[in-house]
């Protein structure tokens, strides 16, 4: 069944309202699709829903892309495999961090002592807040 090339407002259709080859192979599951049979009908399909202007001599030149890009697609989905551990980095991370250790810190009289002003053990700072606050 063709997918319309309208919708019943007169607009195009969204992207994936129409189910096409591609997508129809990138949602698969069950291994590698047979990408020999791309016509150029679907190829013309696919440039209307990526809304892109594409000549005759550009359809041809695009089917082939599009094979040897569904062909590494499908090569990608081979090698997954349940073996292979999942990773979120392609090489091992190493923390450049120091050690979180305890050092001591400045005492409340050392951190006041080199204050404009103190009161009461605290910073004293100009009030910037009325009494309503």
């Amino acid at each position: 069944m063709a997918c319309p090339s309208r919708d019943p407002t007169g607009r195009p259709p969204i992207a994936g309202s129409c189910p096409s080859r591609l997508e129809d192979f990138l949602s698969s599951t069950e291994g590698p699709a047979d990408t020999s049979g791309l016509t150029r009908d679907e190829v013309a399909h696919l440039a209307r829903l990526a809304r892109l202007a594409v000549t005759d001599d550009e359809l041809d030149v695009l089917a082939g892309q599009l094979e040897v890009i569904l062909g590494a697609v499908a090569s990608v989905g081979e090698v997954a495999a349940d073996d292979i551990p999942p990773m979120s980095h392609a090489v091992p991370l190493e923390n450049v961090f120091r050690a979180d250790e305890r050092r001591p810190g400045l005492s409340q009289q050392q951190a006041l002592a080199g204050a404009p002003a103190a009161e009461d053990g605290r910073f004293r700072v100009p009030r910037i807040l009325g009494e309503e606050a």
